[in-house]
């Protein structure tokens, strides 16, 4: 076989640039008020994105221009989207201070993903150092819209604030979290990952904020109650010796 054309190099970028404009329709969406499409707009960015490092292995297409658009993408859709949802529904309340931590989760994000740029490979394929911006993304702007959408979320804005904080944190740690990349599929039950999905996009139909929330807030409260686990396991094992 010979090379492959320079043609097929354009299907992952085109997932790539589709998932960067959708994130440009997610921030021009919050800017008018409608933050249930902003959020919906950043949840299709993150399929996208999905999708072209997978497109990119399948065709065998992986290129350093790929991984460095793929990152300045991630801004975009992972930093600057979610932070303009979060400034407009609840950091507009804290005028300066709220401006800052959506900054502050905009330049953590970029740093996040520089440092995946340049480790990748030098660490087990199976965790993630630091919180991914696409899963600090998707939480910031469900956690967002649930603020919009439930009464009984009124008066608790400076934990937002914090919590916005500390997801930008997060980001930049040295914690690790479970990545999904390495589940070999070929050897799950069919019947009962199908069952499964089927029962998780049930309950996300009926409880979407409800169940996002859920699912986003305990992977990472399990990625930082494992690390505690963790260093107080090693921190034991020195004092007993």
């Amino acid at each position: 076989m010979g090379k492959k054309p320079n043609l097929f190099y354009i299907f992952p970028n085109l997932f790539t640039a589709s998932s960067a404009f959708i994130g440009i329709l997610s921030i021009l969406a919050s800017i008018k008020g409608d933050y249930e499409k902003s959020i919906i707009y950043i949840c299709l960015s993150l399929i996208l994105d999905g999708l072209d490092g997978r497109v990119a292995r399948l065709t065998g297409t992986q290129s350093k221009f790929g991984v460095e658009f793929d990152s300045l993408a991630d801004i975009v859709a992972f930093g600057v989207a979610p932070a303009i949802l979060f400034y407009n529904t609840i950091g507009v309340n804290f005028h300066k201070v709220g401006s800052l931590i959506s900054a502050m989760f905009v330049v953590f994000g970029a740093i996040r993903l520089a440092r995946f740029n340049v480790t990748t490979g030098t660490y087990e394929p199976n965790v993630f150092i630091g919180l991914p911006i696409p899963t600090a993304a998707i939480t910031a702007a469900f956690w967002s819209g649930a603020y919009k959408e439930y009464n009984f979320f009124s008066g608790y804005e400076f934990l937002y604030l914090v919590f916005m904080g500390i997801l930008s944190l997060l980001m930049v740690s040295n914690i690790r979290f479970p990545s999904f990349k390495t589940i070999n599929l070929k050897r799950a039950d069919f019947l009962k990952v199908l069952v499964f999905f089927i029962i998780v996009l049930s309950l996300f139909y009926i409880f979407p904020y409800f169940c996002a929330l859920i699912l986003t807030s305990a992977y990472i409260i399990y990625g930082i109650v494992r690390t505690i686990y963790n260093v107080s396991i090693r921190f034991y094992k020195r004092s007993i010796k």
